[in-house]
């Protein structure tokens, strides 16, 4: 079975996507990812989406549903490398990426899980 690999940095999780996401591969990485906060008492998830060139409302969701569990679980979670054209698809698509962070790349992605929360 594929999975994608995350990563264990201190108290900090990374997950990078560097292939095509499908609706199994997606809830695999949710069902790892929840299990590896658990196991691992991180308080911050960042995932690296730059080599997604597209999504569609299933991923979108999925991320959503990624950062509420990980808040649930006292982790931060901060998506980093959004495309252009992943960002205006998630809004035509309606979707309320509401409580996930973002940042632009990788490096103000970590920045901002140094932060406390509640900082911009």
């Amino acid at each position: 079975m594929d999975r994608i690999p995350i990563l264990q940095m201190g108290d900090l999780l990374l997950v990078t996507i560097q292939v095509d996401m499908h609706d199994q591969l997606a809830l695999t990485l949710q069902d790892d990812l929840t299990e590896k906060i658990q196991r691992t008492s991180a308080r911050g998830v960042l995932i690296d989406i730059s080599a997604l060139d597209i999504v569609d409302s299933f991923i979108g969701r999925m991320i959503s549903t990624i950062s509420a569990l990980a808040r649930i679980m006292d982790a931060t979670t901060v998506v980093v490398g959004m495309q252009p054209a992943v960002a205006i698809t998630l809004v035509e698509l309606g979707l309320d990426l509401r409580g996930v962070r973002t940042a632009l790349n990788v490096e103000r992605g970590m920045k901002l899980l140094q932060l406390p929360v509640g900082d911009p």
